[in-house]
């Protein structure tokens, strides 16, 4: 995940930015429900808070679709939809069938509670960027203000999937992807961090245990002993283990993912390569010692990730089922 340099970053980030917030100032603004729907956010929290109690780990899943959201076809909740007879969705592409099916019901238990309460208000592409905010808070992390008044979209695509970034990449390649949607290499740095929290499944990183870049042996820049941790986690051909990303503290937003990736201890080739040049080597190692910098930093990219490709006014709708496109 990395940076564009030049004018061809600043020309990318003035095209997403004009694409995402293409209304007025007045359909895409923090306070967006205050008027037409004042509970919205405290339902939301309630429901999460719920969702906690019954599964601590849940929102991980949630901080992590609303970056799969995002980067496919801009934060307008197609992850959400199912597939139909016609139309394979994007949640049932490879990289988004790690998702619980939980994670999509709590998603409808918000949206059932906000029907109730403010029918046809209040959009699904909202809720998820509203449930990773909570989500965050609840593990410790900074609380940030959510601009809202997105509208979901009306189309889901298994194939646009090719836009999120697969945990092989190295720093070049994030580098281009996450240019492409307008954000920054300290942008990728610091939302490498959401890696904090939540687990990963044993084939997202296989291939550096037992056949990094095609050599039939582990990733020479893995921690030993990590490396033998993760083998015994993961014996080779297991596709159905599961490992925490941040095993010092799986379940508290801290700044010990960065710890990890500074002494060869990152779970992804893609957490890893933060340490290939000085320039995000030096960023990790910031972060690390300054816990409380780090988690103001992540708020302001989470609020900047959360504009890529915003739907406004009638340049979408709001379902009604977000499972469903009206």
């Amino acid at each position: 995940m990395a940076l564009a340099r030049g004018s061809l970053m600043l020309l990318s980030l003035v095209v997403v930015l004009c694409m995402s917030v293409a209304g007025s100032a007045s359909e895409f603004k923090v306070g967006y429900y205050w008027e037409s729907c004042p509970k919205a956010e405290d339902i939301v929290k309630e429901e999460l808070y719920n969702a906690f109690k019954a599964n601590a780990g849940i929102g991980a899943d949630l901080l992590r679709l609303h970056f799969h959201d995002c980067f496919v076809s801009g934060c307008e909740a197609s992850i959400l939809v199912d597939s139909t007879q016609g139309n394979i969705a994007e949640k049932d592409a490879p990289p988004n069938k790690t998702f619980e099916d939980e994670v999509f019901d709590v998603i409808d238990s918000i949206k059932a509670r906000l029907e109730v309460a403010c029918k046809g208000t209040v959009s699904c592409a909202d809720i998820i960027a509203f449930a990773a905010r909570d989500s965050v808070v609840q593990y410790g992390g900074k609380y940030y203000n959510v601009p809202s008044g997105r509208k979901d979209g009306m189309v889901s695509i298994a194939n646009e999937t090719v836009d999120l970034p697969p945990p092989t990449l190295n720093l070049n390649q994030l580098t281009a992807m996450f240019a492409s949607k307008g954000l920054s290499q300290d942008d990728l740095v610091i939302l490498s961090g959401a890696h904090t929290i939540g687990v990963a499944h044993c084939p997202s990183f296989a291939d550096r245990l037992y056949n990094y870049s095609g050599t039939l042996k582990g990733d020479p820049n893995l921690d030993v002993e990590y490396a033998k941790q993760l083998k015994h986690e993961c014996p080779q051909g297991n596709t159905v283990n599961e490992v925490d990303m941040d095993p010092q503290s799986p379940l508290t937003f801290d700044s010990s993912f960065y710890e990890d990736v500074a002494t060869n201890r990152g779970l992804f080739t893609s957490d890893q390569t933060l340490m290939s040049t000085s320039t995000t080597a030096y960023k990790v190692s910031q972060y690390a010692k300054y816990p409380e910098f780090f988690k103001k930093a992540f708020a302001a990219s989470m609020v900047k990730m959360g504009q890529i490709g915003v739907l406004t006014g009638k340049q979408g709708t709001v379902r009604a089922n977000c499972r469903v496109i009206n």
